[in-house]
């Protein structure tokens, strides 16, 4: 497998400057390389369901951004197909929220990640597991697809 962390960096940035969803949210990629993601956000006011806890789709979101950028990392397009996903406990308004996706195997079109979200104390509040399927096309169109 060739890796390339140069190109990686470039389809995550392209990725973040159309990613309109990420922005509203004031989520930031902080790393990505191929097969890999590290994504933050802050609980804001506006993510508090009615108990006074953050919404578990506002994390769900955090991971499935962070499971998006490293699916996409070799510039081939992939898309989730399904995930599971864990809450082991909740979070709270200020906590800062940092996604870690990982790829555990990709082989053809097909790729596993898993996904921990956690806070500022290292919390884990939630588990994700995904898999996505490679389709056509390419972030950056006129670049290079990592061969994997």
């Amino acid at each position: 497998m060739t890796v390339d962390t140069t190109l990686a960096e470039r389809v995550g940035r392209a990725m973040m400057a159309r990613d309109a969803s990420s922005h509203f949210l004031g989520v930031s990629l902080e790393e990505v390389r191929p097969g890999y993601a590290r994504m933050a956000m802050t609980v804001t006011a506006d993510m508090l369901n009615g108990l006074g806890l953050c919404h578990g789709g506002f994390t769900f979101k955090l991971a499935d951004d962070a499971f998006a950028y490293a699916c996409n990392s070799y510039n081939r397009n992939a898309v989730g197909v399904t995930c599971t996903v864990t809450y082991p406990a909740s979070a709270h308004l200020g906590d800062r929220l940092v996604a870690e996706a990982v790829e555990v195997l990709r082989k053809g079109r097909t790729g596993l990640y898993d996904v921990t979200v956690a806070n500022q104390k290292g919390e884990v509040v939630l588990l994700f597991r995904g898999q996505c399927r490679v389709v056509d096309g390419h972030i950056l169109p006129d670049g290079p697809a990592a061969d994997v």
